[in-house]
């Protein structure tokens, strides 16, 4: 067994990682010739498995943990002080290697659209790495930056977070060039203490540009982010109104359609998103592409032939029925805006199909009230409320405990020319809902 405690021990690594550049967690998901990362967690501790790894087909396993008699005449076992800490420093040591933009994206909504719309913009001009779906807490960041290749000219990662210093820990050794919130709203608010703790939490990205130099890009719309950019070195911004790119919306459904009036100009985008509140994401694309020289018409090519998928602003027709399926995650502020933006559909027939908020703490009851509140303001064919605090309000709504339960509720029911829109946090697995409406026949 190699014993590599020591912190200049990162550069010996750096060396084994050269020559196997391929960082694995899991050892039922182990290719041949991976490093194994010995990981814990409240209810797993990779050590048990680092053999297993081996003999998988891991060229190396490193571990922070003795694990027997045997280990230790392996040669192929590392050890280490912390295995979480090594990844981050192995992550660290090779960002180093790049002289790139990297440009770090977090906020409250929309990051991951935000980030396959620039990553589509961008990938026109340049060889570009970014974030695999939306692997962007502590494990998922530092095997972002492990997967760029040498010939990366443009890296973007994308910074999720549910506590203070969470972004400020991922700028260590992300070490960001550029940077961009999409927005500031009401997630997370148990674990950030409240509003204000989410704009500080997020305002981590804009803290470390500032001190370091960097970039920022600005939706500036969004008075609270101008004034949380201020001090930063280069701004550019994007927006509606007075901004370097401008544009508004077009038609928000069924596919949104943006015309953009400042800036290179791209001329009218139809997009294959659903939904008004997806504007500030696809003008923040385009911003981003303008900022780097990308040609105008391939930025529109870039945003138009993007396809949403893993429920996040997908828009899905069965016969003479729509369903908007933004169910991968939810917080009151997208809620919102999710429910104002279908008013606007254009269906005969409405049926919302909602799932519990999380991560609310002591605000919880009453964003869940909030959101009823909103919801009787229209008039709709029909409202099914799932799971979380819905179950603990009153209301005149069709009320279920799960959405497996909501989900037996549609199949027992015959729609036609009506649009669904779907959505919840990501433990109320609200895509079940609508599986005897998309499955195929």
């Amino acid at each position: 067994m190699n014993d590599f405690s020591s912190p200049s021990s990162i550069k010996s690594l750096y060396q084994i990682f050269s020559s196997h550049p391929s960082i694995c967690t899991d050892t039922r998901k182990v290719k041949e010739g991976d490093i194994f990362f010995a990981l814990k967690g409240d209810h797993f501790n990779g050590n048990q498995f680092a053999l297993q790894a081996l003999h998988n087909g891991a060229s190396y396993s490193i571990i922070d943990e003795d694990i027997g008699d045997v280990a230790k005449e392996n040669d192929r076992l590392i050890r280490t002080n912390d295995t979480l800490a090594t990844l981050h420093a192995l992550a660290a040591y090779h960002r180093d290697q790049f002289n790139i933009p990297f440009i770090a994206i977090t906020g409250s909504n929309g990051k991951t659209t935000t980030k396959e719309l620039i990553h589509a913009v961008l990938s026109e001009k340049y060889k570009t790495y970014t974030t695999e779906g939306n692997l962007n807490n502590h494990i998922g960041i530092p095997l972002t930056i492990l997967k760029i290749k040498k010939d990366a000219q443009i890296a973007i990662v994308e910074m999720g977070a549910n506590h203070l210093g969470e972004i400020a820990g991922y700028c260590i050794y992300t070490r960001p060039t550029h940077g961009l919130i999409t927005n500031v709203g009401k997630a997370h608010l148990e674990g950030f203490g409240g509003p204000e703790g989410v704009m500080k939490g997020k305002g981590e990205l804009f803290d470390y540009l500032r001190a370091y130099g960097g970039s920022a890009f600005v939706m500036w719309d969004y008075e609270y982010l101008q004034h949380m950019s201020k001090g930063i070195g280069e701004l550019y911004s994007y927006g509606t109104n007075h901004a370097d790119i401008t544009g508004y919306t077009e038609q928000a459904a069924p596919f949104l359609k943006v015309k953009i009036t400042r800036g290179r100009s791209a001329g009218s985008i139809q997009t294959k998103l659903t939904g008004d509140y997806n504007l500030p994401n696809v003008l923040a694309a385009v911003c981003l592409g303008s900022y780097f020289n990308v040609d105008p018409l391939l930025i529109r090519k870039g945003i138009e032939e993007y396809e949403p998928s893993n429920s996040r602003s997908q828009l899905i027709q069965k016969g003479s029925n729509f369903i908007v399926l933004d169910a991968y995650n939810a917080n009151p502020s997208s809620m919102k805006l999710a429910i104002e933006n279908f008013v606007h559909f254009p269906a005969a027939n409405k049926v919302l199909l909602l799932g519990g908020m999380m991560e609310l703490g002591a605000d919880s009851l009453a964003e869940h009230q909030q959101i009823i509140q909103q919801i009787g303001k229209n008039n709709w064919e029909d409202v099914a409320l799932v799971g979380g605090d819905f179950l603990q309000i009153q209301h005149p709504y069709k009320s279920f405990s799960n959405a497996d339960e909501a989900g037996a509720w549609v199949t027992s029911r015959v729609f036609k020319n009506t649009a669904f829109l779907v959505k919840g946090s990501r433990s109320m697995q609200m895509e079940k809902t609508i599986q005897s409406l998309v499955k195929d026949p």
